[in-house]
């Protein structure tokens, strides 16, 4: 096993209907803001139960144009996880604003109880990510947002059909911020994004932003960038999008191998919490000699990643933010800890066999 994901699997059962969309779009003569994207911003927003849905050309064009949509901006405070992904927080610095980090819980996501204590008035918005793919505690977080009349902003970027208490997640908060990079459950085939919104002003102006600021040509409202999702990817993810439950059936049968089958003392295996769902985009352990595991694993051929190994209020980009090693000690913990293992649509049972028994081995 050479390769941490194969995108290929995934194409090749669904190949014909991938051809079939590619070629309707080629055959169309319109290649931005036509059907293909109208049709998947009402297909995305029905399955996820939302009013609206907004096609962008990122998941960080999503979360950077999500904070300036609601007008949150310089000398702004938005409370992000502190065991994030990057992009998370760049979509706040990005339109000038403070991230405030916060711990997570033993699932990984953002510690709701730690919440309230760093709200000051200059906090705009919580801003919830549903990591590796299981929603956050989001009524807990909801409730704060409510109580403390805060924007909630979710990171949907791996967490597509994920559910909390039986409401999808991206349409608990404000915003719902999505990524469809191509490894994600629901991936395009380049870069691609959404947003869903539950208010009809809001999506208009989300539109306006991903287009020069423009809802009418030439006619700028507000200071917007060039965020579009393409015909060709809108018409792709449609595929994929039919097929969605399917693919995330199936790596909950992965996922289901890999908790029985791992049963080493020096491995703590994911767990998910009452009412949360879980789709299941990465299968993360942990493990106190992480970096030895990384190495022994890679000694039989199999690849792994780590998903993240240096904390954002870590990165040389958010020096200028003065916090330092220790700081914030779970973050810190899970950075040094977390291994990705091998996951995806197509998977072999020898393949997670041959994983388990290595693991196992360890």
């Amino acid at each position: 096993m050479k390769v941490y994901d194969r995108l290929d699997r995934q194409y090749e059962k669904f190949a014909e209907e991938y051809k079939h969309a590619a070629l309707r779009v080629l055959d169309s003569g319109w290649y931005i803001l036509g059907n293909e994207l109208e049709e998947f911003e009402k297909e995305f927003a029905c399955y996820t139960g939302s009013p609206y849905c907004v096609g962008l050309n990122s998941g960080l064009d999503a979360l950077i144009l999500a904070v300036r949509a609601l007008n949150i901006g310089p000398g702004d405070e938005v409370i992000v996880p502190a065991n994030t992904y990057i992009a998370t927080v760049l979509g706040i610095t990005a339109n000038g604003a403070v991230p405030v980090f916060c711990e997570p819980d033993e699932f990984y996501n953002l510690d709701a109880s730690r919440i309230e204590s760093l709200i000051t008035d200059r906090t705009r918005a919580i801003m919830a990510v549903h990591l590796y793919g299981q929603a956050a505690n989001m009524t807990a977080i909801k409730s704060l947002a409510d109580s403390h009349g805060l924007y909630l902003i979710e990171d949907c970027a791996q967490s597509h059909s994920a559910k909390f208490d039986g409401i999808t997640t991206g349409t608990w908060g404000d915003v719902g911020c999505f990524s469809f990079y191509p490894t994600k459950n629901l991936g395009a085939f380049g870069d691609a994004g959404a947003v869903l919104v539950k208010d009809k002003e809001l999506a208009e102006k989300f539109r306006a932003l991903r287009n020069y600021g423009s809802q009418v040509k030439y006619h700028n409202d507000y200071c917007g960038i060039n965020s579009r999702l393409d015909e060709m990817q809108a018409a792709l993810l449609r595929v994929k999008l039919s097929h969605l439950d399917e693919l995330i059936h199936e790596r909950g049968r992965l996922k289901d191998k890999y908790l029985s089958g791992i049963k080493n003392p020096a491995i703590i295996l994911p767990k998910v919490r009452e009412k949360s769902g879980h789709v299941w985009h990465l299968f993360v352990i942990r493990c106190e000699r992480r970096d030895e595991l990384h190495d022994y694993l890679e000694s039989k051929g199999i690849h792994t990643q780590i998903h993240y190994p240096i904390p954002p209020h870590m990165q040389k980009c958010y020096n200028y933010l003065g916090h330092q090693k220790g700081e914030f000690p779970v973050a810190e913990k899970l950075a040094d800890e977390v291994l990705s293992l091998p996951f995806y649509n197509g998977m072999t049972y020898d393949e997670i066999k041959y994983v388990i028994d290595a693991v196992n081995a360890f």
